[in-house]
């Protein structure tokens, strides 16, 4: 299919199951990576060929078109996790919740807010994630990317911007290969972890199928209370349905679509400015149908 690279293209591929949320159409055309030598394979042919293309790993925080995606959907699987403590190196499709449960067992400090977070260690990269008053970037080290022209980078923490749920790797094109991230001993991970994991179970709608938080909290706020204090959970728009648990959810309850979950949230949005006199941003990553090249 393209030369440098073992995977194979699919055509037509479902993406609804590879999203948390568990909505959205076909891919037009879909392969999956195990190595940033393959990364770099797929994104030179996308480039010479003018495909416009979308980097997928765990599928949170994403939302697909109900026709689905008019390019490439590059799904990130190069996903090693190598401990040389205190450095951990782990592939950008590795999920992020599984290596903060991973470094906080070892007794590492730095990464416990990652667990339950259901993303991969690229996503959170990308977005900045972070959770309990911590963030990815405090413990970044490096990032190995493949930029527009398809060349390997080594990126250090010092050259990458970051900010609430913002990294400059959104404003560039590309794919997130790989992250090392620098950890602290501590007898106290462990404990921390699991009460992390217990309290995010007891607060978010976690049997429940949806893409994270829909809205960004603003200066001061927390959506998800402003949102609860406008009336609006349990308030639905077909299968779509502001969830009764953390309001800052709107959750799939029954074969929901995505215009039925960008109809809510607009709802929401218009609710909270009528009666809290706040503006609310989206964090959802809306993908569009036909993207630009």
């Amino acid at each position: 299919m393209f030369e440098g690279a073992t995977s194979q293209f699919q055509t037509a591929k479902p993406l609804a199951p590879l999203s948390t949320s568990g909505i959205g159409g076909p891919a037009r055309l879909f392969v999956e990576v195990h190595s940033t030598e393959e990364m770099q394979a797929v994104l030179c042919y996308s480039s010479a060929h003018n495909l416009p293309y979308f980097i997928l790993g765990k599928g949170s925080n994403s939302l697909f078109d109900d026709r689905g995606f008019d390019g490439l959907v590059i799904l990130n699987k190069i996903a090693f996790c190598q401990c040389d403590w205190p450095i951990v190196h782990v592939g950008a499709g590795y999920s992020f919740s599984l290596i903060g449960t991973q470094t906080a067992r070892q007794g590492w400090t730095g990464l416990e807010f990652a667990s339950g977070i259901p993303g991969s260690v690229g996503g959170a990269v990308y977005m900045n994630a972070g959770a309990n008053e911590a963030e990815v970037c405090e413990s970044l080290l490096e990032v190995t990317c493949v930029n527009a022209a398809g060349e390997i980078e080594l990126l250090k923490r010092e050259e990458i911007a970051f900010d609430y749920r913002f990294s400059s790797f959104q404003a560039r094109k590309g794919a997130i290969c790989s992250a090392k991230f620098l950890l602290h001993p501590s007898t106290g991970a462990r404990q921390k972890q699991l009460e992390i994991i217990a309290y995010r179970t007891r607060t978010q709608p976690y049997s429940d199928k949806s893409a994270g938080c829909i809205f960004r909290n603003p200066t001061a706020h927390s959506a998800g209370a402003l949102i609860e204090q406008s009336g609006l959970k349990g308030k639905r728009i077909g299968g779509a349905e502001v969830s009764t648990v953390h309001a800052n959810f709107i959750v799939n309850k029954a074969g929901a679509t995505a215009e039925e979950i960008l109809a809510l949230a607009a709802f929401v949005k218009q609710a909270v400015k009528e009666k809290k006199n706040v503006d609310l941003e989206m964090e959802l990553r809306c993908v569009p149908y036909r993207p630009l090249a």
